[in-house]
């Protein structure tokens, strides 16, 4: 059963689409550094993960096949039917399941601090158990811990305690299902699949979900490449906006 998902659409009507996808624990609203500026291009349709945001919140288990399917259903409703993706962590693993899962429809992918596989299952898990036990607060500071580098958390304290009070906002079951659609995930027998043109954007600094996962994602898909972005973690398209910015118009305007 595809979860209705709460959505922002931005740009004129008519322009080329681009569906924006955010990282766990994250809303639509991370994309505020970029959305300005690719809406003079684009019609910009960002969205909340099912659990995350405004969304709906089927009950688990969840796979990314779920949150795949859930875009597909919402570009359905606004007959929507080619578009090119953005997706950051777990929304880059839910642009991954599209693009292998209906290439004919998908223009261009931009993968940021991704990854087609993420390792060992059991950390999720555990993850899920903790926040299931002591909500969002018993993992909000060491998840932040890895969105930022030091050196922009210490620069940037508003902005990290923002970043904290969005996270506790996300409902407990919606995360930790989303958590254990990460542990079940391994999208490398798909990505060959994936025909539109892909760049994967990296952090070198990030620790959450290091370059080598992108490098290996680059490897698998026909004619990707791979952009690295210096002093930035995680969440890259905060702490380094004009960077990413620039590349993403860049590789959707190729």
């Amino acid at each position: 059963m595809t979860a209705t998902l709460a959505n922002t659409i931005s740009g004129a009507p008519g322009s080329p689409v681009v569906v924006m996808g955010s990282s766990l624990g994250t809303t639509q609203t991370m994309w505020e550094p970029q959305v300005a500026a690719l809406a003079e291009h684009y019609r910009v349709i960002r969205y909340d993960h099912r659990g995350h945001g405004g969304s709906e919140m089927p009950p688990a288990p969840y796979r990314i096949a779920d949150l795949g399917g859930d875009v597909i259903g919402l570009l359905d409703s606004l007959g929507v039917d080619r578009f090119s993706f953005v997706g950051l962590s777990l929304g880059g693993m839910t642009g991954m399941w599209v693009a292998s899962e209906i290439p004919q429809r998908v223009d261009r992918l931009a993968l940021l601090s991704t990854s087609a596989a993420l390792g060992a299952p059991d950390a999720w898990y555990d993850r899920a158990a903790k926040v299931r036990a002591g909500g969002l607060a018993a993992v909000a500071h060491p998840v932040i811990a890895r969105w930022f580098t030091p050196a922009y958390a210490a620069a940037n304290p508003a902005i990290i305690d923002e970043q904290i009070a969005g996270l506790l906002t996300v409902p407990v079951d919606g995360y930790a299902a989303c958590c254990e659609a990460i542990a079940e995930m391994d999208l490398r027998d798909r990505l060959a699949r994936i025909n539109a043109p892909t760049v994967a954007i990296a952090a070198t600094q990030d620790l959450a979900i290091p370059p080598v996962h992108s490098e290996a994602i680059v490897a698998a898909i026909a004619g990707a490449r791979l952009e690295l972005i210096d002093h930035a973690a995680h969440i890259a398209n905060i702490e380094q906006p004009a960077a990413v910015t620039r590349l993403l118009l860049q590789h959707l305007g190729e």
